[in-house]
């Protein structure tokens, strides 16, 4: 059986948590698309953690942690992330790298920042993490495959005609030094010794796995605002953020899924470039408050530190993202922080040209869109600490019911809380 906890927003909706308890009742958790350019935080007994490119599982020594064929490999802060994790006192976690995931190499990183000095004011806010440019090489057949880490003749070719590339980009478009393949080639040389002893065959492990009917959890990264095809483009990453892309980037059979967790928090958060659409967004000292009390430490990126911007739930963008992601379930994070508010406002519909819909439309058009809001009384206490949902105040638990009926699709877990058992079952 195979589950997926994937977002139904722009990211950030608190997926690390939801992984995290699942996790507990999985025999493996697979990371199946993106890098290390976002992060999921999680707090257990050990502490406080914000894991980029490890699987959510890496805490529980019965999960075996697969990193995917559709992950960005940065194999370097594999190694860093692995060591920071025991450093704080945490068991070494059964791990797997799929021999046939891709090396995201010191060049993709350096071309992200040259591209965005590039485009100046017009950038798309990337993290600088390298992603654009290791899933455009990977998409054009000139990335570096883990496998080829081991095979030294393949290695220098692929290495020498994908820098002879690089550094016409770097040289003539970017006016930066080129790049030294014999250097490069030396360090992936030292970074495979590195990583030897977690590279394996996770499509033939993952295959048998699911024959003797091990449970396994597909964790995605960033949500469906963010996916390539059916987010806000260009403002979006540049993998496929969404669960069906599980079948290829974890290498589950695409009948194996059987239930998909969408996580969404109780407003909206979103990281990245300020010109991307934002219908839902609250400005001024009511967002500054609401970014200052968000999450469990203020609304900012788990991975850059930058603020995200805030918003009031929007229900148009989530009841499209939980139907591409084809969510079967949903967890609602962060319902606590609401908690100081008179009023809640939420996001019924837009205002397109005159004309209002529910309907969430293509990108061309989310910037004439002004938002419609339905006002819900507050609750005005907190309601940390609460274990059943019947216990939640009345007003608490008619903003979950009314936002439940304009997604589409059930909430069965409410996070109120930033711990991991901090988690209502509907």
């Amino acid at each position: 059986m195979v589950k997926a906890i994937v977002g139904a927003n722009w990211g950030d909706e608190g997926k690390g948590k939801i992984t995290d308890v699942l996790a507990a009742q999985s025999d493996i958790v697979i990371r199946f698309q993106g890098g290390a350019n976002a992060g999921h935080t999680i707090i257990n007994d050990y502490g406080r953690f914000a894991l980029h490119i490890l699987p959510s599982g890496s805490f529980y020594s019965h999960v075996t942690n697969i990193i995917g064929n559709g992950v960005a490999l940065d194999a370097r802060k594999l190694v860093n992330e692995l060591k920071s994790i025991t450093d704080q006192g945490v068991p070494a976690p059964n791990l797997m790298v799929s021999e046939r995931a891709q090396i995201l190499m010191p060049y993709h990183i350096l071309q992200d920042a040259y591209e965005e000095e590039r485009l100046a004011g017009k950038s798309f806010g990337s993290t600088k993490s390298g992603i654009a440019p290791f899933y455009s090489d990977k998409y054009a057949k000139t990335g570096i495959q883990v496998c080829d880490l081991y095979d030294d003749e393949r290695l220098k070719e692929r290495l020498t005609r994908a820098v002879e590339m690089k550094n016409v980009l770097f040289e003539h478009l970017y006016h930066k030094p080129k790049l030294n393949v014999d250097e490069l080639y030396a360090e992936l040389l030292e970074l495979r010794e590195i990583i030897r002893p977690y590279v394996g065959d996770t499509v033939s492990f993952v295959h048998n796995a699911l024959k003797n009917g091990k449970k396994v959890l597909l964790e995605g990264q960033l949500g469906s605002m963010k996916d390539p095809e059916l987010g806000i483009c260009p403002m979006t990453t540049s993998s496929h953020t969404l669960a069906g892309f599980g079948t290829i980037g974890a290498c589950v059979p695409p009948t194996s899924i059987e239930d998909v967790i969408c996580v969404t928090k109780a407003y909206s958060s979103c990281v990245g470039s300020a010109t991307e659409p934002f219908v839902s967004e609250l400005l001024g000292e009511e967002g500054d408050e609401l970014r200052r009390r968000g999450g469990d430490k203020g609304e900012f990126g788990a991975t850059t530190g930058r603020p995200r911007r805030v918003g009031w739930f929007d229900a148009v963008a989530t009841k499209y993202g939980c139907a591409v992601q084809g969510a079967t379930q949903v967890a609602l994070t962060c319902l606590d922080v609401l908690s100081y508010m008179d009023e809640i406002k939420v996001c019924t519909g837009y205002l397109i040209d005159g004309e209002e819909t529910d309907v969430f439309p293509v990108p061309c058009k989310l910037n004439n869109a002004k938002p419609v809001f339905t006002t819900l009384p507050g609750w005005k206490t907190d309601i940390r600490g609460i274990k059943n949902y019947a216990d939640l105040p009345e007003n608490c638990r008619r903003y979950v019911e009314f936002i439940e009926s304009r997604i589409d699709a059930p909430i069965t877990m409410v996070s109120n809380g930033p711990g991991r058992d901090a988690l209502i079952y509907r």
